[in-house]
């Protein structure tokens, strides 16, 4: 036979024992715990019943156990360190000022961040996570709040504070599409340019990020908006709303026409951009006249300057050519491989198709030599172009940073999934923007403390869980212990700054 006994201890804690008794009188004492308060005591006992009866059908925790003892209810359960950091960082970059205190975009926010999900379902991520949700009819009639502009330039405001911009902000700008599965535009949402081959309507999101990659400001244009016509507005919108003196704007070779590089001149902005190389630039040919027999070294800069414009509207600008022995192998591997299916479709082994190093004279195919040659002499080389006066170093390590705005869309786009497929409205799907917004700064934060990805931060500590159980009358919270790196990787968050 076996009975549940309690022993106060040295400290003055209650020990909570089994004593196991056998039929010739020996006896065996088992440790269970010790306790602090009488609803702890409460929990080991009821611990200790469920040990004795082992093997047996077990005990109903809700109703008191058998011979009159009590039983143990759990009454809630919570995402506890999970929310917290959350909420810690949400109000540390300020959101909770700039949203007005509105505890139902946070909530939306919340949700998003730890599992993405329409706005009816995010009740749902809530009440699992162990926040009690608002009702959907109060969420529908907070959501065209969320779409004022007013509204979200308060939350760009409040992370551009939080921002390290400067006296000269260096920006990055990308843009993505997001399509709906609609068949017909209506003026807003229209086919265009996808950079997923889709046919459906789509909408154009433009983003603009600081160089670490936080975002700054989000804008969705029609979808049939020209990506090249889509930065200069969000530019100047953030610059108006932030009072920012002179920016730097760093963005990829599609994104930049020569109007953009005109109008951002015009604006007293300054930009480095990706440029194309169609033709063999003379600084390139120059090096080859010096070195004909050599391969370049890797990293190898050469520089020139370049004069745009009528002599009454000159711009000058300089251009920095970089090798890289890397991008030229992958480079010279697709050329030898075109070459050789060309080769095959001249010697008749194989159907002529599209391949840009075949010539047809007459009827007849050829292999084009002279663009080989010019292909082959490009190979590794990437040109950057810039109206500032800064070293190549500069300009290269700014253009490098862009992977942190394209990392920002492929995070929004998977592990946020910002994809409003189902939203009708241009002010629904502003809304929408909005809680993505405010969930990317937050993420984005988290994972520049922690160094983990969102998505690993999300799943390690949603599965601890702060219980609340009442017990002989008494309600005790219990948590769930972490190990020591796991407690590591929040204090990162509790100490760090929100930029």
């Amino acid at each position: 036979m076996a009975y549940v006994r309690t022993v106060t201890t040295g400290s003055g804690a209650t020990a909570v024992q089994i004593v196991w008794k056998s039929v010739h009188g020996s006896r065996d004492i088992e440790h269970v715990g010790s306790a602090h308060s009488p609803a702890e005591v409460e929990v080991l006992k009821a611990a200790a019943v469920q040990r004795i009866a082992a093997g047996q059908d077990p005990l109903p925790l809700d109703q008191p156990a058998a011979g009159g003892g009590p039983g143990i209810q759990v009454v809630g359960m919570r995402m506890g360190l999970l929310l917290d950091a959350i909420a810690c960082v949400y109000r540390r970059m300020g959101l909770d000022q700039a949203a007005g205190g509105d505890a139902v975009f946070e909530q939306l926010v919340t949700a998003r961040i730890i599992e993405p999900s329409s706005k009816l379902d995010a009740a749902r991520v809530l009440e699992e996570a162990g926040v009690q949700p608002v009702s959907y009819p109060t969420l529908k009639r907070r959501l065209p709040t969320y779409a004022e502009p007013e509204f979200r330039h308060r939350l760009s405001g409040a992370v551009s504070v939080r921002s390290d911009l400067g006296p000269a902000a260096l920006v990055l700008y990308d843009v993505t599409t997001l399509w709906f599965e609609t068949d017909t535009g209506d003026g807003f949402r229209e086919p265009g340019f996808s950079k997923e081959r889709r046919l459906e309507p789509q909408i154009t999101v433009g983003l603009l990020t600081d160089a670490t990659g936080a975002p700054l400001m989000i804008e969705a244009f029609e979808g049939n908006r020209a990506e090249t016509k889509t930065m200069i507005p969000l530019i100047r919108g953030f610059v108006a709303a932030h009072g920012i003196a002179d920016v730097v704007v760093v963005a990829d070779a599609g994104m930049m026409s020569e109007q953009n590089l005109k109008d951002i001149e015009d604006a007293g902005w300054s930009f480095i951009v990706g440029g194309k190389i169609p033709e063999i630039p003379y600084a390139i040919s120059q090096w080859r006249k010096h070195h004909p027999d050599a391969e370049p070294p890797d990293q190898l800069v050469v520089s020139q300057k370049l004069v745009h414009g009528v002599k009454a509207d000159t711009r000058h600008r300089s251009v920095y050519f970089q090798y890289r022995a890397a991008r030229a192998r992958r480079t010279l591997h697709g050329v030898d491989q075109q070459l050789t299916k060309a080769a095959n479709a001249v010697a008749g082994k194989a159907p002529v198709k599209r391949n840009r190093f075949i010539t047809l004279s007459g009827a007849r195919p050829s292999i084009n030599r002279e663009l080989e040659t010019k292909a082959r002499t490009l190979a590794g080389w990437k040109s950057y172009v810039t109206n500032l006066d800064r070293p190549a170093e500069f300009v290269i390590g700014a253009y490098h940073q862009l992977w942190h705005v394209e990392h920002a869309f492929r995070m929004s786009k998977s592990d946020l999934k910002a994809r409003p497929v189902y939203h009708h409205k241009k002010e629904s799907i502003d809304a929408h923007l909005a809680v993505v917004f405010a969930a990317l700064a937050v993420s984005h934060h988290i994972e520049q403390a922690t160094g983990w990805t969102i998505k690993r931060f999300v799943r390690t500590f949603r599965q601890y869980r702060d219980v609340t159980l009442t017990v002989a009358g008494q309600t005790i919270t219990a948590s769930q212990p972490i190990p020591a790196e796991h407690t590591d990787t929040l204090t990162k968050i509790n100490n760090s700054d929100a930029h």
